[in-house]
């Protein structure tokens, strides 16, 4: 595809009427409009208006409890201004190639990036890594549920609405999966619903977030996607265009995809694993050219000291920033001992019950040394998680920190708490009280306006958390109370 710019973008649009632009919100949700492709070019280098009321409610539309700096009564939930990214610029397949770019949201007194704008704030972590000639690398792995809806058939009628339709007048557990039993890697499953199965992997191609592997996983009508690694920036863009690739074709098909991190009791989660490195002159800058002859722990005698030092950020700030990993209710629900989820400040080789999994040779080849942050869940939006990862990795560079704890043993039993690391929140009520503490490190990289704004957001989804009444209660208690 042609590099988009402001002078040939006028070229590359001459047949279309329309272009779709969105913008990332703190949930992750993508935000956006269809608009004249007029209008489009009018505003490509200067931005244009759009509503702070995203940056004012939640994923369902509520104002927050609390007013947040951004948009609020005080300032009338004024315009910010949305900057399109000419370098985002796709097609979308199943919407008749319409063009498609993302947009990233400015202050509109100062011209600078949003203090809360997911796709500015990761901009801002990198480009310290860049500062100093490093390029950061990621890769991005996606497990979900997928659900049917009952007696609804795919066909061009289909209400999008229909899954939280159903889920009014019926109880959860009565949402069919899209297939039975626990079968993971099966060949066989997905031919089951071939036309979606392909055609999620098609559109994805198309629509550059392409994905390296995908195959069923264990639990019922569970997949996984591993999206093909690159610049973390583009990575953030492509797995948040994923889950919207997923969601669109499903609709299609009358199925319904569940990114959230634990939708059935009693069966593992959903997780959304992170791969980071840092590359340099084109090289591996994780990787040890010869192996270190007396590491601190056998564990790290191929990684670089760079790479120990980038570590012991991510190790270090891991309890602070736990709402960028894990921002839901329902997150917390995954992060339980025993179930194949990391709950404490870990890392290890190779070790797939630790927070952090450290892969270097011989395991993995000296281009593919890496860590694999494996707290966040597939809820998490990519791009705060992201530059969670960089900022607090890059931090551990620049204090040259070393790393706190020793790796988890072995013998260690699946996501079992250690009692070398600390034990990761519990609630995502204590996860944002230590988020936004005045000695938190999530304020030491992020800044306080940022911290202020998402822990605010999360106070809000704590509250009504804590407002509900639960079906668990209702079952529970009726009756026997």
């Amino acid at each position: 595809m042609s590099e988009v710019t402001v002078d040939n973008v006028a070229e590359i649009l001459q047949n279309d009427s329309a272009v779709k632009v969105a913008g990332v919100d703190v949930d992750g949700q993508l935000r956006g409009k269809l608009m004249a492709k007029k209008k489009f070019l009018s505003i490509v280098t200067e931005g244009f208006g759009f509503c702070s009321v995203i940056f004012g409610w939640d994923m369902h539309d509520q104002t927050y409890f609390k007013e947040l700096g951004i948009s609020n009564k005080e300032n009338g939930y004024r315009d910010i201004v949305a900057v399109p990214d000419l370098n985002s610029f796709r097609r979308i397949p199943w919407e008749n190639n319409v063009p498609f770019f993302l947009v990233s949201f400015f202050d509109p007194d100062t011209r600078e990036a949003l203090f809360a704008c997911p796709r500015g704030l990761l901009n801002t972590a990198v480009s310290k890594a860049e500062e100093a000639g490093y390029q950061a690398m990621a890769g991005a792995e996606y497990e979900f549920y997928q659900f049917r809806t009952p007696g609804n058939h795919p066909t061009p009628e289909r209400n999008a609405s229909s899954t939280a339709t159903f889920l009014k007048e019926n109880p959860v557990e009565a949402l069919p999966p899209l297939t039975e039993g626990m079968f993971g890697y099966s060949i066989t499953r997905p031919i089951h619903n071939q036309d979606y199965y392909y055609g999620v992997f098609n559109a994805c191609e198309s629509f550059r977030c392409e994905i390296e592997g995908w195959h069923t996983e264990s639990g019922p009508g569970v997949y996984e996607a591993a999206l093909q690694f690159g610049e973390a920036k583009e990575m953030a863009d492509k797995a948040g265009l994923f889950k919207y690739v997923v969601k669109a074709i499903g609709t299609k098909h009358g199925i319904t995809p569940a990114f959230m991190a634990k939708p059935r009791q009693g069966l593992p989660g959903n997780s959304g694993h992170i791969h980071i490195s840092l590359m340099k002159d084109g090289k591996n800058a994780f990787f040890r050219d010869t192996p270190d002859p007396s590491p601190p722990y056998p564990d790290v005698a191929h990684l670089s000291d760079l790479g120990r030092h980038f570590l012991a950020g991510v190790l270090t700030g891991l309890p602070d920033i736990m709402p960028l990993f894990a921002p839901t209710i329902n997150s917390y629900k995954r992060l339980v001992e025993n179930f194949w989820a990391p709950v404490t400040v870990s890392w290890g080789l190779e070790h797939r019950a630790a927070s952090v999994r450290v892969i270097t040779p011989p395991t993995a080849s000296p281009k593919a040394t890496r860590l694999e942050v494996r707290v966040p869940g597939a809820d998490c939006n990519p791009h705060l998680a992201l530059a969670a990862i960089v900022a607090l990795g890059w931090k551990g560079v620049e204090k040259k920190l070393e790393i706190p704890v020793p790796p988890l043993s072995k013998g260690e039993d699946m996501g079992g708490a250690s009692d070398q690391g600390a034990r990761l929140a519990k609630s995502l009520k204590e996860a944002t009280v230590r988020f936004t503490d005045k000695d938190s490190m999530a304020r030491e990289v992020f800044g306080d306006a940022f911290v202020e704004h998402f822990g605010g957001t999360r106070e809000h989804e704590v509250r009504l958390w804590e407002e509900a009444v639960t079906d668990w209660e209702v079952r529970r208690y009726i009756e026997t109370v």
